[in-house]
């Protein structure tokens, strides 16, 4: 389900600010209001990310993932804020954008491994992209989390 759709990555730099206010905005609506979670989404990790948004035919932001540099949230790589707006999911969007993600962390961080925090519920998809959770679930902002890394 890539047909129509762009794919684009973002360094905080050359944001502008209709892109910025659109992808803090779903993340806001998936994961403060939908998910019923009050949690600091704005992190202070985003100015040191590169940010991909996936935009439809109509240019509207579908799904959003950022790509932190290794030291940040870990000592590697990692993916994290993956969020599909509620209307695009069961697409195949999320996966196209994690695809995305491992494809442009290899691509900048060679022979690295990859890290990601996810919703324990999601620890299936995220096994079949080849990552292996190696903590026991967790508590983050009242969703049960597991701490997941894809090798090199």
């Amino acid at each position: 389900m890539t047909s129509g759709l762009s794919f684009r990555w973002h360094p905080w730099q050359a944001l502008t600010p209709d892109t910025l206010y659109n992808f803090l905005r779903l993340r806001s609506d998936i994961f403060v209001v939908e998910q019923n979670c009050a949690y600091p989404d704005m992190d202070g990790v985003d100015p040191h990310c590169e940010h991909l948004c996936i935009h439809g035919p109509r240019q509207q932001l579908l799904a959003y993932l950022r790509l932190v540099p290794p030291g940040l949230k870990a000592p590697q790589a990692a993916i994290g804020r993956l969020v599909v707006a509620h209307d695009a999911r069961g697409s195949g969007l999320g996966r196209a954008a994690m695809q995305e993600g491992i494809r442009r962390c290899t691509e900048r961080y060679p022979g690295q491994d990859i890290f990601l925090s996810g919703q324990q519920h999601l620890e299936a998809f995220y096994a079949s992209l080849g990552f292996v959770t190696f903590t026991e679930p967790y508590l983050e902002g009242g969703i049960q989390h597991v701490n997941m890394l894809r090798q090199a």
